[in-house]
């Protein structure tokens, strides 16, 4: 028997949209070189590895050239994959990661899972950035995932067009750009790209709204927001800070079952 495999599209409703993850469920440690391997070959953004851990799981993220310290889309796809099979839906999703103990509950129809909030730091950025993105920054500031970057509305953070290749070379990580919503059902809007590590533009970050979250509750004057991911796919995350970690809400579909034969 392989490893039992899913691809899941994290933050949506609907099948296609949102951000795809794969999901592999192994019933021991594996090779981390194989884990790499596994993650260029399904060339999605994220692929999560769930591992027997005793009372909680294992869980790692590889994107297809490096593994990563926290993802929050393939967590909640993780989750939906435990709880369509192998948990109960009562028993919350309880994973041992880089990032400490992640756990994921059920709230109605929604997946909530919290993570370390990820509070950015005012800094100055670089003209040869805002020239990678080709928008004009209204403000800047640095956290763990990346730098972000706030811009005059909405519109300019759907149309931009940025130099991956510039962006590779000068943000030292991820870039997050961002405004207040233009729309009635999301307090603000975001995309976010990460060429260094072979993302060039992911389509709903959750770890990107850890760093959201408590920008904009901030701004706005509340802990309760939610955030629209203006990529080509876009999603909805419901986000909710509480102290230092921030709890990300949203809905999972499976689009593929299948079985990893080597």
């Amino acid at each position: 028997m392989g490893a039992p495999l899913f691809v899941v599209d994290a933050f949506t409703d609907v099948a296609f949209g949102g951000n795809p993850a794969a999901v592999c469920l192994l019933d021991a440690p594996a090779d981390p070189a194989w884990m790499q391997a596994v993650a260029a070959e399904m060339n999605l953004s994220e692929t999560a590895f769930v591992i027997p851990a005793g009372a909680a799981f294992g869980l790692r993220w590889f994107t297809p050239e490096v593994e990563v310290d926290l993802c929050g889309h393939a967590t909640l796809a993780s989750a939906h994959v435990l709880w369509e099979g192998w948990l109960p839906l009562a028993v919350d999703a309880r994973f041992e990661t880089r990032s400490g103990e992640l756990v994921c509950t059920r709230a109605d129809d929604l997946i909530e899972v919290s993570l370390p909030a990820d509070p950015a730091e005012p800094i100055t950025v670089t003209g040869e950035l805002t020239d990678a993105l080709g928008v004009e920054v209204t403000d800047v500031a640095q956290s763990r995932v990346g730098k972000l970057l706030a811009v005059t509305d909405a519109t300019t953070v759907r149309t931009l067009v940025p130099d991956f290749g510039a962006i590779a070379r000068l943000s030292g990580g991820g870039v997050i750009v961002t405004a207040a919503s233009d729309i009635s059902d999301a307090d603000f809007v975001s995309r976010y790209f990460a060429p260094g590590v072979g993302i060039d533009e992911d389509p709903v970050t959750g770890a990107a709204h850890c760093a959201l979250a408590p920008y904009w509750a901030a701004r706005l004057g509340r802990d309760e927001l939610v955030g629209y991911q203006a990529s080509k796919r876009g999603g909805i995350v419901r986000c909710r800070v509480d102290d230092d970690r921030v709890i990300l809400g949203g809905h999972a579909v499976t689009v593929t079952r299948g079985e990893l034969l080597v």
